[in-house]
């Protein structure tokens, strides 16, 4: 059984393309059983797309501004705002026949948003749970920098989630993060569960991200643009995009006047969309695909002050072999050699400097590196290959050792 906070497709962006792989990888040793949650219309189109790798679907529609007003009886319940969004009576009453009916020998849960489905119900098989990041962390972070009444409803959410992550670490076999030290931090945090923590990194699909593939220009070339990728309803995203388009594009053109800035994503909230206000700066909204955004970009940039695991979007622009400017917290987890790689600075200045840098030619080499370290180790197979003696049938069947999950 497979469950998911969201359909996991189509995989353009990283929630997705991360369970999409996660599912694939079930789908080659399991008949599985999906339940999700759909919040965009646009993903039914696609649910028989994920049917073709499952043995029964059960995707359930909901409206978020709906599941947004349902999040305060979070407040009621003493829950979490994020879990009470995700609870659903009808995945749950499915989530109880397949368990009771079916007896899956694994449940593979994506997300700590979802993991209560399967820890309110007797179990007897082996049961995985997909953190991704230590979200508790990441509600730590956002406290840390809002103002006001958003200060309060992040740090509460950071409480509860931080006590639903240490239920799943204590209850389940296996609590899965994104990275090493994502999994290290993990274990930092609930040590007596290290030996059921590991890190599997995500991938990039090195053969789709061509870089040898011609695509037509999405803006002016003769211009260096540089290029940010992502959900642009993601606040760490939103703060990035801000950040480099009121404090480091100004201090970029003093060098490279005519410098652009083109925020690639979906959803852009109210804040992003008022960028494009700015000279220089566009935001495209959604696009059907964002390679020729990077293969024409002078360097893809990932200006992140919080962020949490690996980022799709430096493996995506490594991959499509572009000089990738970035801030610590974006390389987190990434084996990228720094001034080999990627450009690496965690200043305004200092990533205005590597911006220059590439419009001067002083990068060369770098995207071509960066291609080569992709292709060394970031390949999907390669990570998912952590999964191995714990998912394949005849290591589920047997209890999990706690020296054979060492990180």
């Amino acid at each position: 059984m497979f469950l998911s906070q969201r359909l996991p497709y189509p995989p353009t962006k990283g929630e997705k393309i991360r369970a999409f792989r996660d599912l694939t990888y079930l789908a080659r040793y399991y008949r599985v059983h999906l339940g999700c949650l759909v919040d965009d219309p646009a993903d039914m189109a696609h649910v028989g797309t994920v049917a073709s790798l499952c043995r029964d679907v059960r995707a359930v529609a909901i409206d978020p501004r709906v599941r947004r007003a349902a999040c305060l009886r979070g407040l009621a319940t003493g829950e979490a705002l994020s879990v009470a969004f995700f609870r659903d009576r009808r995945l749950a009453d499915w989530v109880g026949r397949v368990v009771r009916d079916v007896r899956p020998a694994v449940a593979f849960v994506y997300s700590s948003n979802i993991a209560p489905y399967i820890l309110d119900l007797p179990f007897g098989g082996t049961r995985v749970v997909d953190l991704v990041d230590v979200d508790s962390e990441k509600w730590r972070a956002l406290a840390d920098v809002a103002r006001g009444p958003m200060r309060l409803v992040y740090r509460r959410e950071q409480r509860k989630i931080a006590a639903l992550e240490r239920r799943i670490a204590t209850e389940c076999d296996l609590s899965v993060l994104v990275s090493d030290a994502e999994a290290g931090l993990f274990e930092r945090l609930q040590p007596d569960c290290a030996g059921r923590i590991r890190g599997v990194s995500n991938g990039v699909d090195h053969d789709y991200f061509d870089p040898g593939e011609a695509f037509d220009p999405p803006f002016d070339p003769a211009r260096p643009t540089y290029v940010f990728t992502g959900t642009m309803d993601y606040p760490p995203n939103a703060d990035a995009v801000t950040w480099f388009a009121t404090s480091i594009l100004p201090l970029l053109r003093r060098t490279v006047p005519d410098a652009r800035f083109c925020i690639v994503g979906s959803n852009p909230s109210p804040a992003v969309r008022r960028l494009a206000a700015i000279e220089g700066v566009t935001v495209t909204g959604r696009v059907p695909d964002v390679r020729p955004y990077l293969a024409h970009a002078a360097a893809a940039v990932a200006p992140m002050r919080i962020a949490r695991g690996i980022q799709n979007k430096v493996l995506e622009a490594m991959a499509m072999a572009r000089p990738v400017v970035l801030t610590p917290d974006a390389l987190e987890g990434i084996d990228a050699v720094p001034g080999r790689e990627v450009l690496l600075a965690g200043t305004e200045t200092g990533l205005a400097a590597a911006c220059a840098r590439v419009s001067a030619g002083d990068a060369d080499g770098i995207g071509a590196a960066a291609r080569r370290r992709i292709l060394l180790d970031y390949g999907w197979d390669a990570c998912l290959s952590r999964y191995d003696d714990v998912l394949r049938p005849e290591a589920a069947a047997r209890p999990i050792l706690a020296e054979s999950l060492s990180v």
